[in-house]
């Protein structure tokens, strides 16, 4: 399909720079034969006992750095792990990096460039394990917040909590799945008493999430790579929940994405830990969700081509110019949208 076909017009007030406050206060679009519109506190009535919530458990870490090579500065966000403390990443300016030259990050906290790709990537070799790595990005990193969301040379220091989910504890994701910003403990136990039970996939963003579709035809673009898993207590659960006949609520694009990429053609799954790169575009054939909780995505983006494959490119449209009209909140800091699976999909 061509890209062009999932363009819109968004007026750029519409773009949220901050959270809503409480976090489940959020509206909520609900996206069926109708458009109605709610708070994210209605879900558990807009549900029903016997459903599933599927969930991102994926924790967003400290992954943008600013360092030296030599005098020249470079600024750097790691996308995804390799093994033995190398990680792909996209430097800032990445012209003048060559192999073999170090970028120093902190006393004691350097890098390797190992190799260069296309777009700015390069391949970086950290010489610390693991736990060490994590705990240097925790004290000398930043948050890996999108570029749409507009922040002075400082950092925000509630980005720390706000660009989290309540349930992430898997540390590896540059990226939120945020869909998840917009539940709290209140709303979570309000689903509990309302008999809506949760499992959890993990899928661990990556900063590729947030490159702008360059080609002209949807055929062209190629995803970047994704480290996932879906442990057996999740596939009992989704098994469990057909049997009695309840539906399974994606919570974001990431957790869709790791569920479709691992069903069979009849729907079952298996435990798994692997890498994805599913690129969703309408045609095609959905396995495992019947319902996407969802935020408001970018046009001509990868994630709005996904929604408009789930609920039909035309509805879509129309939700987000409902949307758009009625004042909602966009993007990782925006509002929700639920989505029903449209016939055939």
């Amino acid at each position: 399909m061509k890209v062009a076909e999932f363009d819109f017009d968004l007026p750029p007030e519409r773009i949220a720079q901050h959270p809503a406050t409480p976090r489940d206060s959020a509206r909520l679009l609900e996206v069926g034969t109708t458009l109605t519109d709610r708070v994210m506190t209605d879900l558990p009535r807009l549900l029903k006992a016997g459903d599933l919530l599927v969930y991102n458990d994926t924790r967003v870490i400290k992954a943008r750095l600013h360092g030296k090579r030599g005098t020249a500065s470079v600024s750097v966000t790691l996308h995804k792990a390799n093994v033995d403390g190398v990680w792909q990443a996209f430097a800032r300016p990445a012209k003048k990096l060559r192999p073999a030259d170090v970028i120093d990050f902190a006393p004691g906290f350097s890098a390797e460039v190992r190799d260069k790709g296309e777009g700015g990537e390069v391949t970086l070799r950290f010489d610390l394990g693991p736990g060490e790595l994590m705990a240097a990005l925790d004290r000398h990193g930043h948050m890996p917040l999108p570029p749409y969301i507009k922040r002075a040379a400082a950092d925000d220091a509630a980005d720390v909590a706000d660009y989290q989910t309540v349930w992430g504890i898997r540390p590896g994701a540059v990226a939120a799945s945020t869909a998840g910003f917009h539940f709290t403990p209140r709303l979570l136990e309000a689903l509990e008493q309302a008999g809506i039970q949760r499992s959890a996939v993990t899928l661990h963003v990556g900063a590729g999430t947030f490159l702008p579709v360059k080609v002209e035809d949807t055929d062209e673009h190629r995803m970047h790579v994704e480290w996932g898993e879906i442990g057996a207590e999740t596939v009992a659960a989704i098994s469990a929940t057909r049997a009695r006949g309840g539906r399974v609520i994606a919570v974001g694009t990431t957790a869709l994405r790791v569920l479709e990429a691992v069903a069979r053609a009849d729907g079952t799954l298996r435990p798994w830990s692997g890498e994805t790169d599913i690129f969703i575009t309408p045609g095609f054939t959905f396995r495992v969700a019947d319902m996407l909780l969802t935020n408001f995505h970018l046009p001509r983006s990868t994630l709005f081509m996904l929604v408009a494959a789930f609920a039909g490119l035309e509805r879509m449209k129309q939700a987000y110019a409902h949307a758009i009209a009625r004042g909602y909140r966009f993007y990782s800091y925006g509002d929700g949208c639920l989505l029903r699976r449209a016939e055939g999909s």
